[in-house]
Order: structure tokens, then sequence, then C-alpha cells
């Protein structure tokens, strides 16, 4: 197997390869911005590390693992207007550097072309890709749905956040692992629990995704921090400190997520104090821990040698940017 910066570098020559100046440039040239913008690339890694967990060439699972990163940039560029975000990855979001119009379609068109980089496979590992693939696709859709659908609602419950949060970002991290399973075409059994490990390990990913959002820190974070309070997003952080507030502290946190004052820098300092005091922030990062320890507990069972297990946990721990 190799080393994480090898596979990224792996699929950064293999997009530069498919790099071309088309017309019209208004339509492929936000593609082309926002796929060289980057990012970790943690979803195509994970599809060429799986393939080669399960004894693949990992070139076999490029085209698949490049049809994950055109996706979840395709789905970016959509949230972001949705979001009204102003960056993505420290750098002007595609609306923003465009106009919004542009980037609804740049977007459409990229999940086009996500669908065509599985014609590179035969007719079985096409139709498997395929279908999972498409089903992946509407549950990112119904979990952006449910995302915003909860900024107006103040009854949303943990379990329906958790859901929420599974199929906005959790079943693409986990379907990019079994993508790579699927090219090296393994057992139905072991696709099925590298699934289960992705999954687990995108919820872990999520949740740390919202505590960084409030608390992490702007020059590495990428994103504008507080853009959750911002957008009185009903974050796991929210749900746990309206469970552990005092009534005083309920009332206070339900005014200031009904609120869009001109300038959030009082709000999200207000906020952030009660996610502290009520101990939220605290259960959040317990939360973290607990589903990257069921993702491990998940990799023990795939039927591959311990060496590469212990890469693969190595790849969890890194990803949660702390030994657990």
């Amino acid at each position: 197997m190799h080393s994480i910066y090898q596979y990224q570098e792996f699929i950064s020559d293999y997009l530069q390869s498919q790099y071309e100046t088309k017309e019209p440039r208004n339509l492929y040239e936000p593609i082309h911005y926002i796929l060289k913008l980057g990012g970790k690339r943690m979803r195509p890694v994970l599809t060429l590390m799986s393939a080669e967990v399960f004894d693949a060439d990992y070139k076999l699972a490029l085209p698949a693992a490049l049809a994950v990163e055109v996706f979840h940039n395709f789905s970016l560029v959509h949230d972001d207007i949705m979001d009204e975000a102003p960056l993505r990855r420290g750098n002007e979001t595609v609306h923003e550097k465009w106009d919004t119009n542009t980037a609804i379609l740049s977007g459409d068109a990229m999940l086009i072309l996500a669908y065509q980089y599985f014609e590179k496979y035969n007719t079985e590992v096409f139709r498997d890709l395929a279908k999972l693939f498409s089903k992946t696709a509407l549950e990112v859709c119904e979990g952006q749905q449910w995302d915003v659908d909860f900024e107006t609602r103040n009854d949303v419950t943990i379990p329906e956040y958790l859901k929420m949060i599974e199929y906005k970002t959790a079943v693409l991290v986990a379907a990019s692992m079994k993508m790579g399973a699927l090219v090296a075409e393994t057992t139905t059994e072991n696709a099925d629990l590298i699934y289960d490990f992705g999954l687990n390990l995108g919820l872990a990913f999520q949740l740390q995704d919202d505590f960084l959002d409030c608390f992490g820190n702007p020059a590495t974070f990428g994103k504008q921090v507080g853009g959750d309070i911002i957008e009185n997003k009903k974050t796991y952080l929210y749900l746990k400190a309206m469970e552990f507030s005092s009534n005083q502290e309920k009332d206070q946190l339900l005014h200031l997520f009904s609120i869009h004052p001109e300038d959030n820098t009082e709000k999200i300092e207000l906020v952030k104090a009660i996610f502290n005091k009520t101990g939220a922030s605290k259960a959040t990062q317990q939360a973290i821990q607990g589903y990257t320890l069921k993702a491990f507990d998940t990799l023990q069972k795939v039927g591959i040698d311990n060496e590469k297990k212990e890469k693969l946990k190595s790849f969890g721990e890194n990803l949660m940017g702390r030994k657990v």
C-alpha cells in the first residue's frame, strides 16, 4: 500500500490528465477552479486505499475515485450557494467568483461528468458502481434537504440530526470505500464491512467539522468560522446545549438562533460561551471519539491482514486530527 500523500499525488496527476480546454468556458472553468482548490481529497484517497486493501492495483480505481471527487465538489458548489458561503478552502466560492446561475449550471455538469467515469469499467463493475453511486447521490440530496429544513425548526432531535449528517456526509465517505472494494471485486461481506467502517468514520468526521466550524482556527479551517451559527443551523453542539441548558440559557439560545444581525460577532461569541458552559462542546468531542472507535471495531471484522487494518486505522486517526 501507498502513503496518503502518494494517493493524493496519484489523484492530482490523474485529475490533471483529464483537464482539457472546452467551450463554453464559463461552464468548464468553474469546474476546473473548484477541483484545483484541492483540499484533503479524503474521499478519493479512500477509494484508492480500499482498492489496494483488497489487493487491486490502485490505478484500476482512479476513474471511480475521480467520480467521487467530482461529485463531492459538485455538492459543495451547490451547498455554498444555498448557504450563501463566501469562502471554500480559503478561496472565493464559485458563485462569488462567477455568479449563482453559472455555479448552478457548472454543478449540474459536474454530476453528469462524475457518472461518465464509470464507463471505464466492465459491465458488471459499472452496474455495481452506478447502483451504489445513484443510491448515495440521492441520499446526499435528502440529507441536504433535511439540513435546510432543520434551520426553521425548533424541535429537531439528536437522532434526526444524526440521520441528516449520515445522509449528507457519511454515506459518501462509506460509498467511496465500497467503490474501491467493488473495483477490486472482493467479497460482498468485505464490501459491506468497509462501507460500515467508512460510514462511522464519516459520522465522526462531520461531527468534527461541526465542532471546527464553531471552534476552529480560521487560518487552517478554510471556511468561515461560525458559519453554522450565522445560518442558525441546529448542529450537534446546539442540540446538546439545549439538552443541558437551564431554562434561561435555552431561551437565550432560541433567541440567538432566530435572528440574523448585520454583525454576527457578538452572536457567535455568546453562542460559543453557552456551548462551553453547558458541556455541549465536551459532549460533541466524546461523540466524535465514539464514532471513531466504532469504525475501528468494524475494521477488525474485515477479511484483510493486520498490517492493512493498521494503515486504515492510522488514516482514521489522522483524519480526526488526534489519537483516540
